[in-house]
Protein backbone atom coordinates (compact mmCIF):
# COMPACT_ATOMS: atom_id res chain seq x y z
CA UNK A 1 0.00 0.00 0.00
CA UNK A 2 1.33 3.35 -1.19
CA UNK A 3 0.62 6.42 0.54
CA UNK A 4 1.58 9.86 -0.78
CA UNK A 5 3.17 12.65 2.10
CA UNK A 6 3.75 15.42 -0.33
CA UNK A 7 5.45 14.76 -3.71
CA UNK A 8 7.27 11.76 -2.27
CA UNK A 9 5.76 8.20 -1.94
CA UNK A 10 5.95 6.27 0.64
CA UNK A 11 5.48 2.32 1.02
CA UNK A 12 3.84 0.89 4.51
CA UNK A 13 3.30 -2.42 5.00
CA UNK A 14 1.03 -3.53 7.51
CA UNK A 15 -0.10 -6.55 9.52
CA UNK A 16 -2.89 -8.53 9.34
CA UNK A 17 -6.16 -6.30 9.96
CA UNK A 18 -7.81 -7.16 13.51
CA UNK A 19 -11.62 -6.94 13.73
CA UNK A 20 -12.38 -3.41 15.54
CA UNK A 21 -14.95 -3.86 18.31
CA UNK A 22 -16.31 -1.22 20.04
CA UNK A 23 -17.03 -1.46 23.73
CA UNK A 24 -20.84 -1.52 24.78
CA UNK A 25 -21.87 0.46 28.05
CA UNK A 26 -20.71 -0.79 31.15
CA UNK A 27 -23.27 -2.29 33.45
CA UNK A 28 -24.44 -4.58 35.56
CA UNK A 29 -25.38 -8.13 34.40
CA UNK A 30 -27.69 -11.13 35.70
CA UNK A 31 -26.05 -14.09 34.38
CA UNK A 32 -28.54 -17.26 35.44
CA UNK A 33 -26.08 -20.59 35.21
CA UNK A 34 -27.78 -24.03 35.69
CA UNK A 35 -24.57 -26.58 36.75
CA UNK A 36 -24.13 -29.87 37.51
CA UNK A 37 -23.33 -30.61 41.39
CA UNK A 38 -20.02 -31.09 40.91
CA UNK A 39 -16.82 -30.33 42.94
CA UNK A 40 -14.78 -27.45 41.19
CA UNK A 41 -17.77 -26.23 39.17
CA UNK A 42 -17.82 -23.00 40.91
CA UNK A 43 -13.85 -22.32 40.78
CA UNK A 44 -13.68 -23.01 37.18
CA UNK A 45 -16.71 -20.44 36.68
CA UNK A 46 -15.40 -18.14 39.08
CA UNK A 47 -11.65 -18.03 37.21
CA UNK A 48 -13.65 -18.30 33.65
CA UNK A 49 -14.77 -14.38 34.74
CA UNK A 50 -12.13 -13.76 36.74
CA UNK A 51 -9.69 -14.15 33.80
CA UNK A 52 -11.88 -11.71 31.46
CA UNK A 53 -10.35 -9.40 33.82
CA UNK A 54 -13.75 -9.00 35.94
CA UNK A 55 -15.16 -9.01 39.60
CA UNK A 56 -18.05 -10.96 40.93
CA UNK A 57 -19.96 -8.32 42.43
CA UNK A 58 -22.86 -10.99 43.60
CA UNK A 59 -22.81 -14.54 43.96
CA UNK A 60 -25.65 -17.12 44.88
CA UNK A 61 -25.94 -20.91 44.34
CA UNK A 62 -28.40 -23.09 45.78
CA UNK A 63 -29.97 -26.35 44.91
CA UNK A 64 -32.72 -26.73 42.69
CA UNK A 65 -35.68 -28.88 42.10
CA UNK A 66 -33.91 -31.44 39.80
CA UNK A 67 -31.81 -33.52 41.87
CA UNK A 68 -27.84 -32.84 41.04
CA UNK A 69 -28.49 -29.94 39.67
CA UNK A 70 -27.30 -26.21 41.60
CA UNK A 71 -28.51 -22.90 40.19
CA UNK A 72 -26.23 -20.16 40.14
CA UNK A 73 -26.70 -15.92 40.06
CA UNK A 74 -23.70 -14.59 39.46
CA UNK A 75 -23.91 -10.44 38.95
CA UNK A 76 -21.30 -8.74 37.02
CA UNK A 77 -20.14 -5.33 36.03
CA UNK A 78 -19.08 -4.93 32.51
CA UNK A 79 -19.55 -4.52 28.43
CA UNK A 80 -22.34 -5.92 26.71
CA UNK A 81 -19.58 -7.46 24.30
CA UNK A 82 -17.22 -8.94 26.92
CA UNK A 83 -20.31 -10.07 28.56
CA UNK A 84 -21.32 -12.02 25.24
CA UNK A 85 -18.08 -13.84 25.46
CA UNK A 86 -18.26 -14.76 28.94
CA UNK A 87 -21.75 -16.13 28.52
CA UNK A 88 -20.90 -18.41 25.02
CA UNK A 89 -17.57 -19.97 27.11
CA UNK A 90 -19.41 -20.72 30.36
CA UNK A 91 -21.86 -22.75 27.91
CA UNK A 92 -18.41 -24.73 26.70
CA UNK A 93 -17.69 -25.65 30.11
CA UNK A 94 -18.31 -29.43 31.05
CA UNK A 95 -20.93 -29.31 33.68
CA UNK A 96 -22.63 -26.42 32.81
CA UNK A 97 -26.27 -27.05 31.37
CA UNK A 98 -27.81 -23.73 30.45
CA UNK A 99 -26.27 -20.63 30.62
CA UNK A 100 -28.51 -17.08 30.20
CA UNK A 101 -27.92 -13.15 30.42
CA UNK A 102 -31.22 -12.21 31.79
CA UNK A 103 -30.42 -8.68 32.15
CA UNK A 104 -32.59 -6.89 29.66
CA UNK A 105 -35.56 -9.95 29.78
CA UNK A 106 -38.12 -9.22 32.62
CA UNK A 107 -37.45 -10.66 35.53
CA UNK A 108 -37.78 -10.78 39.11
CA UNK A 109 -34.44 -10.33 41.57
CA UNK A 110 -34.22 -10.20 45.24
CA UNK A 111 -31.36 -10.50 47.90
CA UNK A 112 -31.43 -10.84 51.79
CA UNK A 113 -30.05 -8.94 54.54
CA UNK A 114 -29.53 -9.05 58.24
CA UNK A 115 -28.96 -6.03 59.62
CA UNK A 116 -27.99 -5.53 63.74
CA UNK A 117 -28.53 -2.00 64.59
CA UNK A 118 -27.58 -0.22 67.65
CA UNK A 119 -31.14 0.44 69.45
CA UNK A 120 -29.64 1.75 73.08
CA UNK A 121 -33.42 4.04 74.16
CA UNK A 122 -36.40 2.98 73.95
CA UNK A 123 -37.42 6.42 71.48
CA UNK A 124 -34.63 4.35 69.05
CA UNK A 125 -36.39 0.80 69.07
CA UNK A 126 -39.64 2.44 68.49
CA UNK A 127 -38.04 4.78 65.34
CA UNK A 128 -36.30 1.19 63.96
CA UNK A 129 -39.60 -0.80 64.30
CA UNK A 130 -41.23 1.40 62.37
CA UNK A 131 -38.37 1.20 59.12
CA UNK A 132 -38.81 -1.93 59.89
CA UNK A 133 -42.71 -2.33 59.43
CA UNK A 134 -42.35 0.00 56.15
CA UNK A 135 -39.66 -2.13 54.38
CA UNK A 136 -42.02 -4.95 55.27
CA UNK A 137 -39.16 -6.64 57.67
CA UNK A 138 -38.66 -8.94 60.63
CA UNK A 139 -36.90 -8.37 63.87
CA UNK A 140 -35.56 -11.67 64.29
CA UNK A 141 -33.05 -11.29 67.59
CA UNK A 142 -33.41 -8.72 70.11
CA UNK A 143 -30.88 -7.89 72.70
CA UNK A 144 -30.74 -4.94 75.84
CA UNK A 145 -29.08 -2.90 72.98
CA UNK A 146 -29.89 -4.02 69.77
CA UNK A 147 -32.10 -5.68 67.14
CA UNK A 148 -31.12 -7.53 64.35
CA UNK A 149 -33.64 -6.95 61.12
CA UNK A 150 -34.39 -9.48 58.16
CA UNK A 151 -35.38 -7.64 54.95
CA UNK A 152 -35.84 -9.15 51.34
CA UNK A 153 -36.30 -6.80 48.38
CA UNK A 154 -34.62 -5.81 45.17
CA UNK A 155 -31.54 -3.47 45.47
CA UNK A 156 -33.18 -0.05 45.69
CA UNK A 157 -35.13 -1.42 48.97
CA UNK A 158 -32.49 -2.46 50.29
CA UNK A 159 -30.27 0.46 49.77
CA UNK A 160 -33.08 2.55 51.04
CA UNK A 161 -33.70 0.79 54.34
CA UNK A 162 -29.66 0.89 55.17
CA UNK A 163 -29.90 4.62 54.54
CA UNK A 164 -32.41 5.40 56.76
CA UNK A 165 -31.13 2.62 59.45
CA UNK A 166 -26.97 4.10 59.57
CA UNK A 167 -27.90 6.84 62.10
CA UNK A 168 -28.39 4.90 64.49
CA UNK A 169 -25.19 2.91 64.19
CA UNK A 170 -25.09 -0.79 61.97
CA UNK A 171 -22.82 -2.77 64.44
CA UNK A 172 -22.90 -5.39 61.97
CA UNK A 173 -24.40 -6.88 58.45
CA UNK A 174 -24.12 -10.00 56.26
CA UNK A 175 -25.70 -10.24 52.80
CA UNK A 176 -26.95 -12.64 50.43
CA UNK A 177 -26.25 -12.36 47.15
CA UNK A 178 -28.64 -11.49 44.37
CA UNK A 179 -30.98 -14.75 43.20
CA UNK A 180 -33.07 -14.01 40.07
CA UNK A 181 -35.48 -15.51 37.87
CA UNK A 182 -36.94 -14.63 34.66
CA UNK A 183 -40.50 -13.45 34.24
CA UNK A 184 -43.16 -15.65 32.20
CA UNK A 185 -44.73 -14.11 29.90
CA UNK A 186 -48.73 -14.36 29.53
CA UNK A 187 -48.68 -13.27 25.45
CA UNK A 188 -47.51 -14.16 22.09
CA UNK A 189 -43.92 -13.74 23.48
CA UNK A 190 -44.69 -17.35 25.71
CA UNK A 191 -44.68 -19.18 22.30
CA UNK A 192 -41.67 -18.02 21.01
CA UNK A 193 -39.07 -19.45 23.14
Amino acid sequence: MADTVGAASLSITRGPRLRETKKGTVRKHIINVKVRNEIGVLARIATLIAGKGYNIESLSVGETNEPGVSRMTIEVVGDDIVIDQVVKQLRKLIDTIKVRDITDLPHVERELVLVKVHTPTSRARDEVLRIVEIFRGKIVDVSPETYTIEVTGDENKIRAMLELLKPFGIKEMARTGKVAMRRELFSEEAGQE
